[in-house]
């Protein structure tokens, strides 16, 4: 069985208030914690979004044991590849071994705008994080790192204060076209839950570009509450951006432009992609299937993220209602 991890939405909540759910969530047997990077909510009805880094640092000092991951852009954009670099060493030197992963991406336009550079396309944007990868690996080496290439400049970049063990270097994938190029080149992928015959594509791609053995993790958008209809509503109020195409969320600008394309869609086209990437349902019983079902695709860490406000009432029930019963199918 795979690791049962509980996500803190950085877009959704205060920080004070995940920091209090990453400490609950580690006393009620998850095992891992995974975070967001953004700038931007998705939406305003969200209408949260801390800086992950300074977050990261109060919640690993918060919590004991329990390890951490998260998602990270280091395109040059918001955070340079040395910054992030720097970031990540300072972590793992005051906690040992306990960020295990950090999933790089392309990034979005909602959160990399702000900085004023333009959005460049898939191309250009692919090219720079592999740049980036190719820059972070060398300071974690301990290299001092120069690079002027028309895609990347550094200048005389190394990292002072290091840890024992640096983190893995993950791939964040959403298509078997991203995964196929992520396999040849991240420790491990990170990608979302989709229906089977649209997920089961990219982990095959994954595979085949250079990831077979690499770990895999799954982070699947579940709205539970006691209350089906009010589950349902969770899921309808809260993520509806889930709805829309992965181009979208890419090039939007702000929230607004979100809240458009979210607009011109009716609200049968909304209810039914909503309720196939998020897996809504009031019965323990189904949860606890579903992850089996995720468990067989062969993650090695799956991580839930419950999307509507009820964030305390989750981690309760499903401390006794389904993580015990994940972990009996491990005999």
């Amino acid at each position: 069985m795979p690791l049962i991890g509980f996500h803190c939405s950085q877009e959704q909540f205060a920080p004070s208030k995940t920091l209090e759910l990453a400490s609950l969530a580690e006393k009620a047997g998850f095992q891992g914690i995974m975070t967001s990077d953004h700038y931007n909510p998705w939406s305003e009805i969200q209408g949260q979004s801390a800086a992950t880094w300074s977050w990261l640092g109060a919640a690993l000092a918060k919590t004991n044991r329990i390890e951490f991951g998260s998602l990270g852009i280091p395109g040059g954009w918001r955070y340079h590849p040395t910054m992030l670099a720097q970031s990540i060493a300072t972590l793992c030197e005051m906690f040992p071994e306990r960020l295990s992963w950090v999933a790089l991406g392309s990034g979005q336009n909602l959160n990399e705008h702000i900085v004023g550079e333009g959005w460049p396309d898939k191309k250009t944007r692919n090219a720079r994080l592999f740049a980036s990868v190719e820059v972070m690996r060398a300071l974690f080496r301990g290299e001092t790192v120069n690079r002027d290439d028309g895609v990347l400049r550094v200048r005389d970049a190394k990292l002072w204060s290091k840890p024992r063990v640096f983190p893995k270097l993950f791939g964040a994938a959403l298509s078997p076209e991203t995964a196929a190029w992520v396999g040849g080149w991240a420790d491990g992928l990170v990608t979302i839950h989709q229906p089977k015959e649209k997920l089961e594509p990219i982990l095959e791609a994954f595979r085949r570009g250079g990831g077979e053995g690499k770990p895999m993790h799954l982070q699947v958008h579940v709205s539970w509450d006691p209350d089906e209809k009010v589950a349902r509503q969770n899921a309808f109020d809260h993520w509806k951006t889930n709805a829309l195409k992965p181009e979208q969320t890419e090039e939007a600008q702000n929230p607004q432009e979100l809240q458009r394309h979210i607009d011109e869609m009716s609200r049968a086209q909304l209810i039914e992609k909503i309720e196939s990437s998020v897996r809504i349902s009031s019965s323990l019983e189904k949860h606890v299937e579903w992850i089996l079902e995720s468990a067989a695709l062969g993650f090695k860490q799956i991580v839930l993220h419950n999307v509507g406000p009820g964030q305390r009432e989750f981690i309760e029930a499903f401390s006794h209602g389904v993580l015990p019963h994940v972990r009996a199918r491990e005999t």
